[in-house]
């Protein structure tokens, strides 16, 4: 079994074509997608059109089920724009996703933890606003209850994987279209890349181990950086064209 998993789109249509490319490129055929589709400053409408299109496993993100469950004027400001530029079909594609799902029977998905799609699972913020790695132990309350064998989330933007003491792995393929964000809870601080390539991960079941590979994708940031700016987000624009916040 060999696929690719991408995750934390939010609305970097260049950036998804790129990886799909790449992708095909790599000769896999099967794309699960962990959610965080499409809010943001960049292009909800041509992402969208580009992931109905595709033959892909979805689940929902946080800022995906913002788009169903408020008001446009509860929205934040990586949402309400993406919002505007969805149709009644579009968000009604978007409602069917869940929250989690079962991939293939190995595979677990979801956004961030399995109960919570706002939670850092393979990260923590500490109260000085450092993101790191988290102790295993706290990882691992996560994973209790999870048969699969390979388990993907993603949220933190951040690329990583995890073996837990009893042989499970736990992946994140790290943002295609987002190298860099900013954010409040659960105390401020700050993401970044430092690249600012498209991510993705291709994942391989081989003699029954799991392996990982991560993919950084080169496409035109500096497209997507440009937009950023131009649609009154200057911190994502330093992101896109660098992956560094400042």
């Amino acid at each position: 079994m060999r696929f690719a998993a991408i995750a934390d789109v939010h609305g970097n249509y260049l950036a998804l074509e790129a990886v799909l490319a790449d992708i095909r490129a790599q000769g896999v055929s099967e794309i699960v997608d962990l959610g965080d589709m499409l809010s943001g400053p960049l292009d909800a409408r041509r992402t969208i059109e580009i992931l109905m299109k595709l033959d892909a496993v979805h689940v929902l993100g946080n800022h995906d089920r913002y788009l169903l469950d408020r008001a446009p004027e509860k929205m934040g400001s990586w949402d309400r724009p993406a919002h505007a530029a969805l149709n009644a079909a579009q968000l009604d594609w978007l409602r069917a996703q869940p929250m989690t799902r079962v991939f293939r029977e190995q595979i677990f998905m979801c956004h961030a933890t399995p109960d919570n799609d706002e939670v850092y699972w393979l990260d923590t913020v500490h109260p000085d606003g450092a993101v790191a790695l988290s102790p295993l132990d706290r990882i691992e309350q996560f994973a209790q209850g999870i048969a699969q064998s390979l388990i993907l989330c993603a949220h933190t933007h951040l690329a990583r994987a995890v073996r837990l003491r009893d042989g499970r792995l736990i992946v994140n393929p790290g943002s295609l279209g987002g190298p860099g964000f900013r954010d409040k809870h659960p105390f401020p601080h700050v993401v970044e890349a430092g690249t600012p390539h498209a991510r993705y991960a291709i994942l391989e079941l081989t003699d029954g181990a799991w392996q990982v590979t991560f993919r950084h994708v080169v496409y035109d940031h500096e497209a997507m950086a440009t937009l950023a700016r131009r649609n009154g987000q200057p911190e994502l624009a330093n992101a896109l064209a660098t992956g560094w916040i400042g």
